[in-house]
């Protein structure tokens, strides 16, 4: 008795299996009660009809479709497969035939990676090869399940996936993209989840392409290919996807129209139409029981071998149920016919075939047979769920094959010049536009290598995009001889990180891989494959994937390093995040509204949720009369955002390398004012809003004439000259011993009588002069190297015109008439930062949303960002700390709080009191929420073209749009 146990537990699990009918449902007596009503009902040419699926290519126009009708009229065939066409064409033509049909057809599809896979309009899921380099079977039963959603939704019962052939054969020229990979194991455990999840979704599943077309040099759709191992080997290979699947009651098999000798003796012989291979194989041995489809008949493989109606009949009596684009319905059914009545085939074996048929309808539901619906077609089959979930995909795909000294992912911004080569003859916009997202990125191109490798002298590290056609699996997708031999000449002197968007067999030329320091393998040229690619070399997420099949001598299957996030953003839908996107896209009507009732031009918004910018758009234009359309990367003056963006992460620093102290006074950080009435103010005080100083002394007004209010020479000229070497804006120079007399201004400036908040710019030069004279360099230096650089944040600078940011490139903040004079463009636009020469503590920054965002989210995880931390543990917490909240003063040190009189007492009581934000004269507002991790970043000109326009402040737009993104939030 124990020998028995032992031999039972050594069987395959499949061998446990082989007595469940993948066919049956959960009420087999009802099932079978309609099975047997429908067949004895019928006639033998209805019988011999149900066997048939044919061929539908609504393409090709009106005679084809008529002579499907005739063949579903007059031979009663059992079921179609569509082809090319757009899916509203197909529902109502689905519609028409079942109308057309006696017994309910069978429709079915290919639908390998979607839908789209032969409709337009529809959505694309991975490749197999993708989805095989993906650890989580979890993610591919997802998969799975979404695309039985979108066959079920169209009415289609059966997909024709998915395919679990083993390409163990680089060269194979049909299989390829659409194999799982050359692991058996990985294969099985893929190609099982897939069919459970479209199980799952009430879609049969058919795995293909029996008994194995991945070692194959040829294509069955043009020869007969020849698989020339050993029956072992299959068995233990190339079978053992089918085993593991037949276990998991996988209801149908398509078989190949390959030549296979270990199996069939007879040479030549197509395995579609082996008696051998189907019965004694894939019946007897493996116990199968769903339905066993034929390959296409109309391909080469299997109409070669024999004509029309005889190839039929030759995979019926093979052991074959239903057969699939036959070259001749009519002959062949007239064939069956004539082999029924001779006694050739059997009643027994034709209701063998034709009940199988009618009990996977059943499953698939034809029992209770409905008509598509049209309505939100479209929508439905592309949805925000499928969005989400091929991003998620495609970030747990993506491979680090390579990553010598650990290059991956890419850390120390600042000391870095980064280019981007283009290799291939397909796009690659969206891994460019992606990787800027995070740092300054170059497009560098040559005619010669020696031109390119000259232009990319100014650079230590180079990415090299590798982008091939993504419009099918079968595009070629090597490297040309010039991309191989120029990729080397590259690597030999440059930092190289190669990206692959093809199938991993791309690198199989490389002669070395030793000069490349790293290589990603993306898998596909599509947008959000070229998204998660830039994600993963920038750390916003960590690389996850393996390869599927071996890349070169040296990068074998299962090869993949994993890398380590650095918490940079990344970007995503709102859904993948717990928000709604369309409570989100109310957004764009507010904003919209603004710009109509012309509260500002244009704008720029932004928000993020755990760590993912999820709504990111630009409106409007730079100027009302203008032609320029706001653009995400440009330029806008952020005014009093400066305080928190660029002067309050020095004072952080400061405290944290014990330069100052929040307790520090003025007198002690200062000591021009010792003696004077600010020396006993303290930092914390100051920051505050609560140190009794004025709120602003109008300094460039005593330097106007008082009748024209025009610059007086004794201050200024129009050009750089001698003393006059300020630039307040391209025509006008402010003499430099002015700046002097400004901080003297501020000095010697009364405090106001009581103590109370009052908010105030003049706090902030004093800040700035300590930073500068306590690190002997400049605010602007002091912040880039700090925090812009080493945080990839290279579009926000003073003076952007200094750092060659082309003019149209900035959105202007005013046409000035009282001091200026002209358009305000690229110049910030405080008057008092402007006298400074652009660089000021309280004004003078420029940025974008996105920049802001990465300084933002820096804050929001207590100052750590790309691997680095930028400030001591508790730093971030302490200057948003609301020290004197019980005498009124909501504000953290150098941050807003919550306050009922800028948000209203609405929005004030639903939002967390950790929040701290800030906002900006021009019209501008950042705000990040700790507890719901958000950051919200809104950029406008209202400014423009006057400051007068107190329009977006009197509407709230900012703190209504706020509300919108709460009203997002799912939980």
């Amino acid at each position: 008795m124990k020998k028995i146990l032992v031999l039972l537990l050594l069987l395959p699990v499949w061998c446990l299996a082989q007595e469940t009918d993948p066919l049956s449902v959960g009420n087999e007596y009802l099932q079978q009660k309609w099975v047997d009503s429908i067949y004895k009902k019928m006639t033998l040419k209805e019988k011999v009809g149900q066997l048939f699926m044919i061929d539908i290519f609504p393409e090709k126009g009106e005679k084809q479709i008529e002579k499907a009708e005739k063949l579903i009229r007059e031979y009663h065939v059992g079921g179609v497969i569509f082809f090319k066409g757009n899916p509203y064409q197909q529902a109502l033509l689905t519609n028409k035939l079942q109308a057309t049909s006696k017994v309910p057809l069978m429709v079915g599809m290919d639908a390998e990676w979607g839908l789209a896979m032969r409709l337009d309009s529809t959505f694309a899921y991975p490749w197999n090869m993708t989805l095989g380099a993906v650890k989580d079977n979890k993610l591919i039963e997802q998969v799975g399940y979404q695309i039985g959603k979108h066959a079920r939704r169209l009415g289609v019962h059966i997909n024709f996936a998915p395919d679990i052939d083993i390409n163990t054969n680089p060269e194979n020229p049909i299989i390829g993209n659409r194999s799982f990979g050359e692991d058996k194991f990985n294969v099985a455990e893929k190609g099982a989840a897939f069919a459970r999840g479209m199980r799952n979704a009430g879609v049969l599943a058919c795995g293909k392409h029996f008994p194995g077309h991945g070692d194959t040099q040829t294509d069955s759709h043009k020869t007969l290919p020849v698989i020339s191992f050993s029956k072992t080997r299959i068995s233990n290979v190339e079978l053992y996807p089918y085993n593991r699947l037949i276990s998991e009651n996988l209801e149908s098999v398509m078989v190949a129209h390959l030549d296979v000798p270990a199996l069939e003796s007879r040479s030549g012989y197509p395995s579609s139409i082996s008696r051998n291979i189907i019965t004694g194989l894939l019946r007897e041995e493996l116990g199968f029981k769903g339905l066993i489809f034929t390959d296409a008949l109309n391909m080469k493989g299997a109409s070669n071998f024999t004509t029309p109606g005889d190839i039929d009949l030759a995979a019926f009596m093979a052991g074959n149920d239903m057969l699939v684009m036959s070259l001749d319905v009519p002959k062949a059914s007239l064939k069956l016919t004539e082999a029924y009545e001779k006694g050739e085939i059997t009643e027994e074996r034709l209701a063998y075939s034709v009940k199988k048929i009618l009990k996977a309808k059943y499953k698939a539901g034809l029992h209770k047979y409905a008509p598509i619906k049209t309505e939100n077609l479209y929508e439905d089959l592309n949805t925000r769920r499928d969005s989400m979930l091929e991003a998620e995909v495609y970030a747990m795909a993506i491979t680090v094959a390579k990553n010598q000294d650990s290059i991956l992912p890419l850390k120390e911004l600042e000391n870095k010049k980064i280019a981007y080569v283009h290799f291939g003859d397909d796009r690659g916009g969206d891994f460019l536009n992606t990787l800027n997202l995070y740092t300054r990125v170059d497009y560098i191109t040559g005619n010669t290598p020696e031109e390119l490798l000259k232009n990319l002298e100014p650079y230590n590290t180079v990415i090299i995009g590798h982008h091939r056609s993504n419009a099918s699996p079968w595009k070629s997708h090597d490297f040309t001889v010039k991309e191989l031999s120029w990729l080397l000449e590259i690597a030999k002197k440059k930092r190289v990180v190669l990206t692959t968007f093809v199938k991993p067999y791309s690198l199989l030329k490389l002669s070395t891989l030793e000069p490349i320091e790293s290589i990603v393998v993306a898998y596909q040229n599509s947008p959000v494959a070229q998204q998660k690619a830039a994600e993963v070399i920038f750390g916003a997420i960590g690389a996850r994937g393996t390869l599927p099949v071996t890349a070169n001598k040296e990068l074998l299957v299962n090869t993949g390093i994993e890398t380590v996030p650095l918490g940079r953003l990344q970007y995503g839908i709102p859904e993948s995040v717990g928000m709604d996107s369309d409570i989100l896209k109310k957004i764009d009507s507010i904003t919209k509204d603004a710009i109509k009732v012309l509260a500002m031009p244009g704008a720029q918004v932004l928000v993020a949720r755990k760590g993912t910018v999820v709504y990111h758009k630009s409106f409007g234009r730079h100027t009302y009369t203008g032609n320029t359309p706001v653009r995400n990367d440009d330029l806008y003056d952020v005014a009093s955002l400066t305080k928190i963006l660029a002067t309050l992460p020095v004072v952080m620093k400061m405290q944290d390398e014990g330069k100052i102290a929040i307790d520090s006074t003025l007198g002690s950080i200062l000591p021009e004012l010792k003696g004077t009435n600010k020396q006993d103010l303290t930092v914390k005080d100051l920051l505050l809003h609560y140190a009794r100083v004025k709120p602003w002394i109008p300094f460039y007004r005593y330097t106007l004439d008082k009748d024209t209010h025009m610059p007086l020479e004794k201050y200024y000229s129009k050009t750089p000259q001698g003393k006059f070497n300020v630039k307040v804006t391209e025509h006008l120079y402010m003499r430099e011993d002015y700046k002097d007399s400004i901080f003297q201004n501020i000095v010697d400036s009364d405090l106001l009588s009581k103590k109370e908040y009052r908010y105030s710019d003049l706090g902030y030069f004093m800040l700035q002069k300590s930073a500068e004279k306590t690190y002997s360099a400049t605010l602007d230096s002091l912040a880039d190297a700090l925090v812009y650089s080493p945080l990839g944040a290279n579009r926000t600078m003073f003076n952007p015109l200094e750092r060659g940011v082309r003019k149209e490139q900035i959105v202007p903040s005013e046409a000035d008439d009282y001091f200026r004079h002209e358009v305000v463009q690229g110049y910030v636009h405080d008057m008092a930062a402007a006298m400074k020469g652009g660089v000021s503590g309280h004004a003078g920054l420029f940025s974008d949303a996105n920049d802001i965002a990465k300084i933002m989210q820096m804050f929001l995880q207590k100052g750590y960002y790309g691997g680095k931390n930028y400030f001591a543990e508790g730093t971030v917490d302490e200057f948003n700390t609301c020290y004197y909240c019980n005498k009124g003063v909501e504000r953290g040190l150098g941050f807003d709080k919550p306050r009922p009189e800028s948000l209203g007492k609405k929005m004030y009581d639903r939002v967390p009191k950790s929040c701290f934000s800030h906002s900006g004269f021009t019209g501008t507002y950042a705000w990040a929420d700790p507890e719901n991790e958000l950051v919200y970043v809104f950029l406008s000109n209202r400014t423009y073209p006057t400051a007068s326009n107190r329009k977006l402040i009197t509407m709230g737009t900012r703190t209504e749009i706020l509300g919108v993104i709460y009203d997002a939030l799912k939980n």
